[in-house]
This record gives structure tokens, C-alpha cells and sequence, in this order.
């Protein structure tokens, strides 16, 4: 873990003092530079008229405004691209070992800044210290492995000799300019495992992070400045759903990078169709996690906890859907509930707090939509169901029981801490139930077995599966689902390949 440079950060008040003397609000960052983005004209015929065109950034520990900002047009989308266009020709040919350079630049700085990015982020995401603490290390090391990986990645290699006299080389060219749109789950973390490895591709980029979650991610801009990242290379815009919309179908965008919802997802997809974009799309989860009969009941219990609570269940990996033993079901199920109550939650800047709020009230009005759903379809909750009468967006952890595959929240992405669950007798009734959802990102297996869990990872559909693990994600390892998860993947070589093209050379020996 980085070690911290100023702990006072780690306050509400620090963070407060971060956020209004170190984030630029009310700007885009285009071309090296803070743009102001201006109020609209006033309208004094029209009493409904929005005169200031501000956007609140909430406290979801308190409900309470910390900040108010002014979110980008779609003219600023057009001054971006403008500004990425003249870039792209000299960053796209800039040896990889200077494009290696500024992205270890990127992971310093945001070493050096470590306790202001934690506290900014359980600031304006609700997440408690010690989750915020790891997002921040995990954005920094992703930035730094795609250092290593670009400057290991040969120019040219030989593919294969056809004939006498020939020779077929292949080299990798970056796919051009990129729109990458992030979600608010994990500001930073999300960030960098887009823009570390465009960047390293030699791609540039329009960035628009979540407008619920500016606080962290706009120091980013800060930080490109004082690395001296060339203008125009990376632009921030924070903004709305338009701003993404004119990113996605403007006809100078090379490739779409999308992570957050289907419903938004399969927007983005048609308005990329339009120019036919390059596109990859991190969207939707509904993950199963398996308990074998032979399982260690305590060890399993923490790693189905850790699955569905930490982050409050608002990760698209959510191992939301719990698989177990029949024979064990019981004494997995008491042990569940007691660990399950005793989690503390509250306020993310207390160190005691192990599951923090909901992000916005609009997630707290979801999440208490699906609690009402549960009642409708009379769900057996072991524990929790309720929101939590306190200020800020707080509900409890939550288990449903013998749940069965017709329900709702079965089959649909909740996006907060409630867990559903059922049983089985075999390998094959559990890997059939793991594969019932219309999702497929990511799983997890317990089982003292690992050769039979291996068998079992084999046959069950997702894109990245942890056996007898809390879900640790490597830089390493590519990230994506198969079905209706998404297109393509991120981290890992395969997070490169999304921002290249492959080009090949026919000449003779």
C-alpha cells in the first residue's frame, strides 16, 4: 500500500478543503487546459428558465451538497475533437519509450496525491477508506503495467516465411481517437484501465467521466498539466448524457470505450454503428458464486460477503447470486446471517465502517424498488430488506432465500448490497444454475477440490472466475463477460489489443 503523504486529507474536512482549493469546477479540461465552461444566457421571459446550469455533487454518507459545477455542451465535444485531432499525428509516433515515460508520470503523481485521491473519492462516492484506498493503488499500478507492457511490445515481428524469397511482418498501429466514458462505481480505477492503455497505443482521447463522481476524477486534469502531457492528448469533459451521445456518433471518433448499464450500453452501440466505430462495452452483471459441499463454511461466508457488499454491491461483478450445497446449506446460511449483521456501516471516513452508502438517492430509490419487488413476489429475506432511517443513502445488506430463477431479482441486476440464493445436489444442477442469467462477467467458485473447480470453471460461462478468492483484479488479467456483459476486454495484453490494429507487411527476403 502507498504510504500516505498527508493524513489530514482523510477527514470529511480535508477532502472538503481538497475539493475547493484543488478541483477545478465549472471547466472541461481541453487541449492542456482548464476551459471555462460558461452559464447559459439568461432567459427573462422564462421564469422556469435554469439560469446557472448547475449540477450538485452530493455526500451520499449525509445527503448534503458538497459542490456545484457547470457540466460541458456539446460544443465543447466539438472543441475536443478538434483538439485530439491535432495531436493524434505527432502522439501516435512518438516512440513508446516517452509514451512509457508520462504514464509512469501519471502513477507518480497520483502516488504523490494518494491520501487527496482517497479522500475525494469516499468524499464524492460514499466507498469507506479502505476500499477507496485500493482503487487508488489498483489505478496506479494500471497505469504502470501498461508502462512496462508498451515499452515491451517489439515494432515489427515476423510472422511467417510463405515462400522462398518472402517475408510477412506484423506491427500494431493505435486505432486513432477515442471518446471513453466511465462510470461512478470506481472513479479513477475504471479511468485508468481505459486511458492507460489508449494512451500507451498511442491513441488520443475525449474522456468523459460519471458527472456523479467528478471530484476524483478531475484531478486528473491537474495531473496531466503538471507532467506536461502534449495538448490536446487527453480531454476532460464532464457532462451528461448528451455529451456522451455527441461523443459516441461524432464521425471523428475512431473507437467508443463504454462502461456502465445495457439499457445505455445498447445506445451507445447505435449511435457508434452510425460511422462504424471500433466499440468495447462494459455493461451488466448478475454473477454466480458456487459453494461445493466441501467447502470451509467460515471462508466461504467472508468470500460470499466480500462478493456482494463490499462497494455496497455497486460493482457489475457482483457475485449477487449465491449457489450452495444442499448438504451445507444450513450452517452456511446461520453463519451467513450472524457475519452479515455484524458488518458495521456507516459514514466511509470512520475506519471501523465495512459497507458505506448507496452513491446518489436515485440508487437508493432503485435498490428500494427491488426491496419492494421481493415483498411482492413473497421472497424469504434471511436478513436486511430495509433502508436504514439515517441520513445519506443507506439501506442494509440484504439475503433473500430459496429464491427461485422466475424472480426479478434472480434475473436482474439490482446494483446494491442484496444477495439471492438457492440450492443444489450436483456439479451439473450448480454449473446449470450458474448459467442461468442472461449476464455472464464474472463467478465464483468454493470448493477444496481444485481440480474439480477447475472442471467446474471450465463449463460455467464468464470472463474472469476467482476460486477460493475475494475478487482480486490484476492489471494482468483481461477483464470482460460473454452474453449481454459486454464487447471486447480491458486490462491485460487483451486491453491493449482494444487500442490497436494490427497491420501487416508483405516483402521480399
Amino acid at each position: 500500500m502507498v504510504e500516505l503523504m498527508n493524513a489530514t486529507s482523510l477527514t470529511r474536512e480535508g477532502a472538503t478543503q481538497t475539493a475547493q482549493n484543488e478541483v477545478v469546477l465549472n471547466a472541461a479540461y481541453i487541449n492542456g487546459d482548464w476551459i471555462e465552461i460558461e452559464a447559459p444566457a439568461t432567459d427573462s421571459d422564462n421564469t422556469d428558465f435554469d439560469h446557472t446550469n448547475n449540477h450538485a455533487l452530493y455526500d451520499p454518507n449525509s445527503g448534503e451538497v458538497i459542490a456545484t459545477t457547470r457540466l460541458c455542451t456539446n460544443n465543447h465535444v466539438e472543441t475536443a475533437v478538434k483538439a485530439a485531432s491535432e495531436a493524434y499525428d505527432s502522439w501516435s509516433q512518438i516512440d513508446v519509450s516517452e509514451r512509457a515515460r508520462y504514464l509512469n508520470a501519471i502513477a507518480a503523481s497520483m502516488e504523490q496525491q494518494f491520501d487527496k485521491l482517497v479522500g475525494l473519492s469516499v468524499l464524492n462516492n460514499g466507498k469507506p477508506i479502505e476500499e477507496a484506498k485500493i482503487d487508488v493503488g489498483d489505478a496506479i499500478a494500471c497505469y504502470r503495467y501498461y508502462a512496462n507492457l508498451i515499452s515491451d511490445q517489439d515494432t515489427w515481428s515476423e510472422v511467417s516465411t510463405l515462400e522462398s524469397g518472402l517475408r510477412l511482418l506484423k506491427t500494431y498501429a493505435p486505432v486513432g481517437i477515442c471518446a471513453l466514458i466511465t462510470p461512478w462505481n470506481f472513479p479513477m480505477v475504471t479511468t485508468a484501465w481505459k486511458l492507460a492503455p489508449a494512451l500507451a497505443a498511442g491513441c488520443t482521447v475525449l474522456l468523459k467521466p460519471s458527472e456523479v463522481t467528478l471530484l476524483p476524477e478531475l484531478m486528473l486534469g491537474n495531473i496531466l498539466s503538471k507532467i506536461g502531457l502534449p495538448k490536446g492528448v487527453v480531454n476532460i469533459l464532464p457532462g451528461a448524457a448528451e455529451v456522451g451521445a455527441a461523443m459516441t456518433s461524432h464521425p471523428h471518433i475512431d473507437k467508443v470505450s463504454f462502461t456502465g448499464s445495457n439499457v445505455v450500453g445498447e445506445k451507445v452501440m447505435s449511435q457508434a454503428a452510425t460511422s462504424v466505430k471500433d466499440i468495447s462495452l462494459e455493461l451488466g452483471g448478475k454473477s454466480a458464486i458456487v459453494v461445493c459441499a466441501d467447502a470451509d463454511i467460515d471462508h466461504a461466508c467472508d468470500l460470499i460477503i466480500g462478493g456482494i457488499f463490499t462497494n455496497a454491491g455497486q460493482i457489475c461483478s457482483a457475485t449477487s447470486r449465491l449457489i450452495v450445497h444442499q448438504s451445507i446449506a444450513e450452517p452456511l446460511f446461520a453463519t451467513l446471517k450472524a457475519k452479515t449483521e455484524s458488518l458495521q456501516i456507516g459514514d466511509g471516513f470512520d475506519a471501523d465502517t465495512q459497507m458505506g452508502p448507496l452513491v446518489s438517492v436515485q440508487q437508493l430509490n432503485q435498490v428500494k424498488n427491488y426491496f419492494d419487488i421481493a415483498t411482492i413476489e413473497q421472497l424469504t429475506c434471511l436478513t436486511g430488506g430495509e433502508v436504514i432511517d439515517a441520513a445519506g443513502y443507506f439501506v442494509s445488506p440484504t439475503i433473500y432465500t430459496e429464491v427461485p430463477t422466475t424472480s426479478q431479482l434472480w434475473m436482474e441486476e439490482v446494483f446494491g448490497p442484496v444477495l439471492v440464493s438457492t440450492t443444489f445436489t450436483d456439479n451439473a444442477e450448480a454449473i446449470r444454475l450458474a448459467n442461468d442469467s442472461k449476464f455472464a462477467l464474472a463467478a465464483t467458485i468454493v470448493s477444496a477440490d481444485e481440480a474439480a473447480a477447475l472442471e467446474m470453471a471450465l463449463q460455467i460461462q464468464a470472463g474472469h472466475i476467482w476460486i477460493n478468492e475475494q475478487q482480486i483484479v490484476l492489471p494482468e488479467a483481461g477483464w470482460g463477460g460473454f452474453k449481454q456483459s459486454g464487447i471486447g476486454r480491458e486490462l491485460g495484453s487483451d486491453g491493449l489489443s482494444a487500442y490497436q490494429k494490427s497491420k501487416h507487411v508483405l516483402l521480399t527476403d
